[in-house]
Order: C-alpha cells, then sequence, then structure tokens
C-alpha cells in the first residue's frame, strides 16, 4: 500500500493584517465573536479568550453605525487582525475598511449587486486591504439562485467567480473566497470545482453546522476531505457555542491531519472490561489542567497495562491504569514509575510539567 502526502493547491498569497493566507503559508484558524460589537469592553474580552485559544484572525458583525464606529477602539486593545463582517451596506463596507479593520467580509447575496461591490472593491484596493467573498447557499444573489440549471455547488461557484472577475477588474487583488453550506457534499464539490479554475486563496468552512457535538463531526468530515484533497488556506469551524470551542475544534481537525500542531494532544482509550478504573473522569481531570498548554505534547490516558504503554508509545507522556486503582506512568511507550490511585493525577501533572520545561 502506498500513502501519499497532502499536496497544497497552489493560490496566491494575500495579507490580513500581518498574517500571510495563501501561497503556501500554514492554514490559519479563524473565529468570530459572539457579543455586540459596540460592546468594547465584551468584544475586547472575547477577542483576548480567542487569541489565548488559538485563534489568529477575528471577525466582528457590524450591522450598523454603532458597531462601526467601535472598530479602532477594539482593534487599538487586541493583538490579531481584525474581519469587519458586512452585509447590506456599501457605506458600513467602505467605513469598516476606512477605520482600519484589516479586512472585510461581504456576502454577493445582500450588499446590492456588482456595482455596489465595486464601489467597496476601489476603496479596499486604494487602502490594501484584503475582502473576502464570503458566498451563501442560503443568501445567493437571485438570478444565480433561481437558476434551475446549476446545482446548489455549482451556484455557490458561479456567484463567487461573478465576485472575482468584478474584484479583478477594479485591480483589487487583496481577495480569498469561500463557498458555505449546511450541505457537505455541496461545499465539498463546490470548492473542489473551484479550486481547479482559479487560485484565489480559500477560507474553508461548513455554516450553520449545529452544537459542539454534531457540528464539530459536520465540519470535521467536510473540512477533512478538503483540507486533506489539500483545499482551503484559513478555516472556521461554526458552532452553536462559545466561540473558543470553535478554535479548539478548528486546531483538533488541523493536528488530526499532521497539518498543525498547537497545545496538547490527548490519546485516550474507550475503556473495556478489563479496566476497573474511571478513565473518563481521570481523562477529563487532565484536559481541565492542560487546557493552557500551548506547546505542542502529547499525552495519553490509558485504561489498563495490558497494552497502554504499547498503543501510546508516541506519547511524550501517559500513563496506565491498573486493577488495583493505581496506576504506571510511561515516556514515549517505555514504563518510568508506579504510582499509588491517591497520586495518579498529581504524579502525571508533575511528569507533564517536566516534560513541557525540557
Amino acid at each position: 500500500m502506498i500513502f501519499h502526502e497532502r499536496k497544497m493547491k497552489t493560490t496566491r498569497r494575500i495579507y490580513v493584517g500581518n498574517v500571510p493566507i495563501g501561497g503556501g503559508a500554514p492554514i490559519v484558524v479563524q473565529s468570530m465573536t459572539k457579543t455586540r460589537t459596540e460592546d468594547v469592553r465584551a468584544a475586547v474580552a472575547q477577542i483576548r479568550r480567542l487569541e489565548a485559544a488559538g485563534c489568529e484572525i477575528v471577525r466582528v458583525a457590524v450591522p450598523h453605525k454603532k458597531a462601526l464606529r467601535a472598530l479602532p477602539e477594539i482593534k487599538s486593545k487586541t493583538g490579531i487582525p481584525l474581519i469587519a463582517d458586512i452585509h447590506f451596506s456599501k457605506e458600513l463596507a467602505t467605513g469598516a475598511l476606512e477605520l482600519g479593520a484589516d479586512a472585510i467580509r461581504i456576502n454577493p447575496g445582500n450588499l446590492g449587486g456588482l456595482k455596489e461591490f465595486g464601489v467597496v472593491a476601489r476603496c479596499a484596493a486604494r487602502l490594501g486591504r484584503a475582502v473576502r467573498i464570503g458566498v451563501n447557499a442560503g443568501s445567493l444573489e437571485t438570478e444565480v439562485a433561481k437558476n434551475e440549471n446549476l446545482s446548489e455547488g455549482e451556484k455557490l461557484v458561479r456567484s463567487a467567480l461573478n465576485y472575482v472577475e468584478a474584484a479583478e477588474r477594479y485591480k483589487l487583488t487583496q481577495i480569498k473566497v469561500s463557498m458555505k453550506s449546511f450541505d457537505v457534499p455541496a461545499t465539498v464539490a463546490a470548492y473542489r470545482e473551484f479550486s481547479s479554475l482559479c487560485d484565489v486563496p480559500l477560507h474553508v468552512g461548513i455554516t450553520e453546522a449545529g452544537d459542539v457535538f454534531s457540528g464539530a463531526i459536520r465540519s470535521a468530515v467536510g473540512l477533512g476531505i478538503l483540507l486533506s484533497d489539500g483545499i482551503g488556506d484559513t478555516l472556521r469551524v461554526s458552532l452553536t457555542a462559545p466561540p473558543e470551542r470553535e478554535v479548539e475544534a478548528a486546531w483538533e481537525i488541523l493536528r488530526s491531519l499532521n497539518l498543525r500542531r498547537r497545545g496538547v494532544e490527548i490519546v485516550s482509550c474507550p475503556a473495556c472490561g478489563r479496566c476497573d478504573a474511571d478513565v473518563a473522569r481521570l481523562l477529563s481531570a487532565v484536559k481541565r489542567k492542560t487546557k493552557n498548554i500551548t506547546k505542542n505534547i502529547r499525552i495519553a490516558v490509558m485504561g489498563c497495562e495490558v497494552n497502554g504503554p504499547g498503543e501510546a508509545a508516541g506519547a511524550d507522556i501517559g500513563i496506565a491504569l491498573n486493577r488495583s486503582g493505581g496506576g504506571t506512568l510511561f515516556q514515549k511507550g517505555v514504563k518510568t514509575k508506579k504510582v499509588r490511585s491517591e497520586r495518579i493525577l498529581d504524579a502525571f501533572i508533575e511528569a507533564l510539567e517536566d516534560a513541557e520545561s525540557m
């Protein structure tokens, strides 16, 4: 059997603030605040939490002038590039660019048409800022949406290409595209088709994906397919949950595909009849204790000594529980120390801290 490495599709390089996107740059993790943007204190606090979780670019909603006026203060108090999310108003779009947003996101289906987009594109080109052309299946342009000869995926591509061509006419080169749907096969088909036709960087995601459980699974399936195909320069996992959970899910998807790594990766067994210990409880405690570690470390929590060290041989540090209630610590598959039941968590964290300091 021959295993093939993932090969990135060739895209052009753009920048959102100081963050490179496309052209072989690392895949960028994004999220979006869920506070009212005009509540500067709340927005800034959430952005700082997102940054701590590993978010590299953040988007804020700008539905009205109060939110627009808040952008400079939010930007001055945060450290990652800021994208203004705009719908229905070219004035808000150009206003956000003039007030220093690093990029804006517009939706072709509700901006008003190509003429209105031209005003925004010229402004962005003049200021050297980026624009995401964010096509959503639920809000396509009327003419495209009514075309019964096109599948949902084809409609997404048609709309995206219309606006890419318009951007090029207005000399706007700092663009990226997204084509999102709740329907995973339609989304995958759209991104595959677009990437075969155009070198514009792609922001990938599954829209309205769901809660932490169903949404993360749906996103992992869709994004996993695309990223494995080499498609995707930046991503957001959209969840009905605090945005920090979106960032956690995004990093887990990237880590699962060996594309990028950040923080603690946990290997854990499902437990079985050989296991008398509460693996789930220990795992939960370990996750709480390690959530703020940013160093790339793989740890393992295994339910017994039969296969534990062997199955998790790649872990930097791990513990295999035993029937007596205690456990055995191991590093890189080699047993290092036996610990009593009341010392399991403390001993494990001590060993982890030693590994982290190396």
